[in-house]
């Protein structure tokens, strides 16, 4: 399938999300597209599966007009969508949820389990995914269940497949499974569209790359281009991918953990994050880094163990409490955890210090005092709004993760919890995020970094403890190679090697 993307234009509003862009995606070729959030990727890519239609431009497939009212006149037409959100179920087999939607009738047009099965072997085999058609859905892994999307996919015939996103919450050997089936179907004559940000796989896996900044596309970069000439087409400026990190020179415990049970069945953890350096929790989604973190923040109590904060145990005590105690928060979803959209920016820097001094006395609010704050917070961290008056709900999603640092950094901290804190960020948001949270280090805080992106997990941390199934099996440094890492994450001890595991 050769497929052509003329002139394409779609706006919400005043807001123009693709400008006019022109693409083409040849049979046989992996197309990755590259931008930062809000780039307009989405959008296009809502608009290729029929899920929107385009305000101006037109599709056609190998020269053939094509217009889709619907996903379903996208896949009839040959092409297919795996979404970072998985559409499963997971009370179902594979064959079952394969079958979905296209079902196999038997005689007395009930489902033809048998028939199901045999297509998941089928292109379980020919494209190397390796999936068993009997197992439960809600028993896989991560990986396995989006091998299960691709064969849904694959199953309908699609000969153009889009991922989007697909290997934020792989392991890195999963990730490389990924790019081995990617190469298959390329082989074999299909299409695929790559969506990532992260630059390094961006390189290993396309076959050519086409940068879209502000709704348009901006270039074709090379294949061998350095990740920096992509970040810098990306962004338009010179970007600094990583920021220096000098040696940690750890002093004192801040936090201790003794035996905390996250959930039952799972062991004790034991870990200590000392002043002045990054301690990340590294793992696939789901193995215990939410519940470890809500612990810390506490919402919610340990099934047993200890928790201090300065010697002083903390398990079971409010947010408040906690907070009060020197404890900042970056939480993951900064919408719903992090910031009330409806109140100012002014009111927003001072959610969890109001009632205290400088800002209260005598239950009293000092407007004076507080009108200072936020204009000094807002020219130090780069907070773009209309003024301090704007509500947070109006701002980007780079500000409004600015807003956040903003208000945790701004006191006086012994321990900083950062949860994903630069997730759905552009590139020079996530660069001036990442050196404020290398400067709050080198002032002394203890830092429990919790991240999903393994490239900033090694920019980032001094060691690096590993979750799997509520347990950590090991704690190593940033330089372990990533396979290493890896294995971890999938369960294996710190002592295991890759050849052993191989």
């Amino acid at each position: 399938m050769k497929l052509e993307l003329r002139h394409i234009t779609k706006r919400f509003g005043t807001v123009v999300a693709n400008d006019g862009i022109s693409l083409t995606v040849q049979a046989g070729e992996i197309l990755c597209l590259l931008g930062e959030n809000g780039a307009g990727k989405s959008t296009l890519m809502n608009l290729l599966f029929g899920v929107t239609r385009p305000d101006a431009g037109a599709l056609a497939i190998d020269g053939r007009a094509a217009v889709f009212d619907s996903p379903q006149d996208a896949i009839r037409a040959g092409i297919g969508m795996v979404h970072q959100h998985f559409a499963l179920v997971p009370t179902l087999t594979v064959a079952e949820n394969v079958a979905l939607g296209d079902e196999p009738a038997g005689r007395l047009g009930w489902l033809d389990r048998r028939a199901a099965a045999d297509d998941v072997r089928r292109l379980s085999d020919e494209y190397g995914l390796a999936v068993p058609p009997e197992a439960l859905v809600g028993d896989l892994s991560v990986g396995l269940q989006q091998r299960v999307e691709i064969i849904k996919a694959l199953r309908r015939d699609a000969q153009l497949l889009i991922l989007d996103e697909p290997t934020a919450v792989l392991t890195p050997q999963e990730s490389e499974r990924l790019f081995g089936v990617m190469r298959r179907l390329r082989d074999s004559g299909r299409s695929v569209i790559f969506i990532s940000h992260k630059l390094r796989e961006v390189r290993s896996v396309a076959d050519r790359i086409i940068v879209i900044r502000r709704g348009r596309v901006v270039g074709t970069p090379a294949r061998d281009a350095s990740e920096s000439e992509l970040a810098a087409m990306m962004v338009g400026r010179p970007v600094e991918l990583l920021a220096a990190k000098p040696g940690a020179a750890p002093g004192a415990t801040v936090l201790r953990l003794g035996r905390v049970v996250l959930r039952p069945g799972a062991g004790g953890i034991d870990l200590d994050v000392r002043a002045g350096e990054i301690v990340a929790l590294a793992g696939v989604q789901g193995n215990g880094q939410a519940e470890l973190v809500d612990l810390l923040t506490g919402r919610r109590r340990p099934a047993a163990g200890a928790i201090e904060l300065r010697s002083d145990d903390i398990a079971g005590r409010s947010t408040r409490e906690i907070l009060a105690k020197g404890v900042g928060y970056i939480p993951e979803d900064r919408d719903r955890d992090g910031l009330v959209g409806d109140l100012s920016v002014t009111e927003n820097l001072i959610l969890d210090t109001y009632h205290a001094p400088p800002f209260s006395r005598r239950a009293h609010l000092r407007l004076g005092r507080i009108a200072d704050h936020a204009d000094t917070l807002m020219r130090q961290f780069d907070i773009r709004a209309a003024s301090a008056a704007s509500a947070a709900g109006t701002l980007s999603g780079g500000n409004a993760q600015k807003l956040v640092l903003a208000r945790e950094l701004s006191r006086a901290l012994g321990l900083l919890v950062a949860v994903e804190p630069t997730r759905g960020l552009d590139i020079g948001s996530v660069e001036f995020v990442r050196r404020r949270i290398l400067e709050a280090r080198a002032g002394g805080t203890a830092i429990v970094l919790v991240s999903s992106d393994l490239d900033e997990i090694v920019a980032l941390a001094d060691r690096i403890a590993v979750l799997y199934r509520g347990d950590v099996v090991g704690i190593v440094g940033p330089d372990v190679p990533r396979a290493q890492l890896g294995l971890m994450m999938a369960g294996a001890s710190a002592g295991t090697s890759v050849d052993a595991a191989a």
